[in-house]
């Protein structure tokens, strides 16, 4: 009876031990972060902690008695998982697998399992452990996505790398060529200066000499090596020749200038800016030698002169003989017969002007053109000249306007008779080159605060082709629709008017549309 009683206590308290240990497994579990479940042999769960319920989505009465494969998405790699395990009686495990939960949201998780075994070796069921791996697989992905891009990025890079690097070498050779062509057009520029058939010099910025070429020796007896580096004005102490003074004068535009160095050497020099967009970098200096060309000029000069001295005289006799016939001095004559010498006489009268023009022209080459220079009223020669046009506009049919400035004008500096022979020949073309009808007016205007005088001839006659306007002021120049227009006329009034106007230091420009009219414009200093 003792026996019995002390079995039934020993039983008593081995089911209170039990008991107790599952009591603290329960406990245990629960507060593990981990979520654990313990399953028997059938895959059924028995016991499942907060943790467990609480990655499931289901409660512990929902897990209890159930089967623990339909927590995954494939049921069937988890069972076979597990009779795996236990044929091959592997005591734990660890794989990856997709947990199904209670909602239908699939979770990527780290499967623990424990396979539990009694003394002898026999299955008595398992242990599963869950733990979510959602967050690292994100933060993989995330990184794998991160490294793809990187490498990505790093191959866009060393693929621009490698472009740059090819470009760069084009560049380099680009630059290599460019630099040969350069120096080769540098080499030829260089032959070309020094081998020009005319002296050069090129100063700088600061009127410091650069380059020279041989030439420079022969006009003034430099060494073209000696003098580079020199300003102008350190040239006077090695040359006395007057061609520095031109070269200091710095011109802002093209410049050119006569110079007489010697008996037998004139030089004509030329002094252009060398601009760089639009800075100023330079002054090429062009030294060429026009003493042949002077010569033959003169000996042209002095042919012309001669023979148009030659060529007047009898001209002149001729003139005042047919004027004498013509006047009955000699007798009476018929109607047929003062026709012929009306034709006879015109046509000496245009030689008698051709010859008069070209002796003009003659002292114009020869610089000894104005004679009589002195102060006067510039209107009263207009109205001279005038007072000859007058009757002659009056007798085509053309309305003539003269308009006076309104005050007084103050005297010029003229030579009266060639500015009057300048007038004169405006007037002349804009009365010969306007049809019956049309009407000439000529203006004097005064700019006090630009200190001169301009007078302007205005018609409606012809006007001046476009494309030949650029040679109005050249010798013997007349305008396509003039000579079709059967109008009189040499050619040189123009060129001489030009050369007239600018030695009283004036201009004179004009402004013309075909079949429009003209008007022409020249400006005296009042200074």
């Amino acid at each position: 009876m003792d026996d019995k009683k002390r079995t039934e206590d020993l039983l008593k308290m081995a089911i209170e031990d039990l008991e107790g240990v599952e009591r603290y497994i329960k406990e245990l579990s629960s507060f593990l972060p981990l979520a654990v479940c313990t399953v028997n042999p059938l895959g059924v769960a028995l016991i499942a902690n907060s943790a467990f319920q609480n990655l499931t989505g289901y409660k512990e009465v929902e897990i209890i008695g159930e089967k623990v494969d339909g927590l995954f998405l494939n049921k069937r790699d988890f069972n076979n998982l597990i009779k795996s395990k236990i044929l091959e009686k592997e005591t734990s495990l660890t794989r990856k697998m997709i947990l199904l939960t209670k909602e239908g949201k699939r979770i990527p998780v780290n499967l623990a399992i424990s396979i539990r075994r009694d003394e002898k070796g026999n299955f008595l069921g398992y242990f599963i452990a869950l733990s979510d791996i959602s967050e690292a697989e994100s933060f993989k992905q995330g990184l794998e996505k991160k490294v793809k891009e990187r490498t990505k990025d790093l191959e866009r890079r060393t693929e621009e790398i490698t472009k740059s690097r090819l470009a760069l070498m084009n560049v380099l050779e680009d630059v290599e060529k460019a630099k040969g062509e350069s120096e080769e057009e540098r080499d030829k520029t260089l032959a070309i200066f020094d081998n020009f058939p005319e002296g050069l010099l090129f100063l700088d910025k600061e009127n410091r000499i650069s380059s020279a070429n041989p030439d420079i020796r022969d006009f003034f007896g430099l060494d073209p090596k000696k003098i580079i580096g020199k300003k102008i004005d350190e040239l006077e102490k090695l040359s006395s020749t007057p061609f520095i003074d031109v070269l200091k004068e710095s011109p802002k535009g093209i410049y050119r200038k006569e110079l007489k160095l010697k008996e037998n050497l004139i030089l004509e020099i030329s002094a252009i800016p060398v601009m760089r967009i639009e800075e100023k970098i330079g002054t090429l200096i062009i030294l060429r030698n026009i003493t042949r060309e002077k010569i033959i000029e003169r000996l042209k000069s002095e042919f012309v002169s001669i023979a148009a001295h030659q060529l007047r005289t009898p001209l002149s006799a001729v003139k005042w003989t047919l004027k004498m016939i013509l006047d009955g001095d000699l007798g009476e004559i018929s109607k047929e017969q003062r026709e012929f010498l009306d034709k006879t006489y015109i046509s000496n009268e245009r030689m008698i002007r051709l010859i008069n023009d070209l002796l003009n022209i003659t002292r114009i080459e020869e610089g000894r053109f104005l004679y009589n220079v002195q102060k006067q009223s510039i209107i009263e020669v207009i109205e001279k000249a005038i007072a000859s046009s007058r009757e002659e506009a009056q007798r085509r049919g053309i309305h003539f306007e003269f308009k006076k400035p309104r005050k007084k004008i103050p005297e010029v500096k003229i030579d009266s008779e060639k500015i009057s022979l300048v007038f004169q020949n405006l007037l002349d073309n804009a009365i010969h080159y306007t049809k019956t009808g049309g009407h000439v007016k000529v203006s004097i205007n005064y700019l006090k605060d630009k200190e001169k005088i301009i007078i302007s001839v205005r018609d409606t006659g012809i006007g001046i082709l476009k494309d030949q306007q650029k040679r109005v002021f050249s010798r013997f120049f007349r305008g396509a629709n003039a000579i079709k227009a059967e109008t009189e006329g040499t050619g040189l009034g123009l060129f001489i008017a030009k050369n007239i106007v600018e030695a009283h230091n004036g201009k004179i420009w004009f402004e013309s549309r075909e079949n429009k009219g003209s008007t022409f414009h020249f400006s005296i200093p009042t200074f």
